[in-house]
């Protein structure tokens, strides 16, 4: 058991000194940092104008839609460059294992914009 803990010792120092430091970064942006707040300060931000309902209100699908091709084609990109890299090593099945992949991907893509997700009225 004592040598179970000399192992994770190491990792509860990180964590002791991880936590400390967070706290003490905290206190000394609330000690040093003005706090006057100005209407400039308080204005919304970037999009110019404040918000006209509350924030939980619903979403626009399409904003989902969005979201699920970006992960979609995230992944894709996640696991393209993997098979680059070893693809000389997997030979013809990896090859057109990744091309079957990128054929459903494809089809996904096409009947997306079908359907009209890309399009923003």
């Amino acid at each position: 058991m004592d040598a179970l803990l000399k192992e994770y010792f190491p990792i509860l120092v990180f964590i002791g000194i991880a936590g400390g430091l967070s706290i003490v970064m905290i206190l000394a942006s609330l000690v040093a940092g003005p706090q006057k707040p100005d209407p400039e300060k308080l204005s919304a931000y970037e999009c110019g104008f404040d918000p006209f309902v509350d924030s939980r209100g619903r979403f626009d699908v399409r904003f989902y839609l969005v979201s699920i091709l970006f992960i979609i084609f995230d992944l894709e990109v996640a696991f393209l460059f993997p098979w680059a890299v070893s693809l000389g090593d997997i030979g013809v099945f990896g090859f057109w294992s990744m091309m079957i992949f990128l054929g459903v991907l494809t089809v996904g893509f096409v009947y997306e914009w079908k359907k009209g997700a890309l399009e923003w009225e």
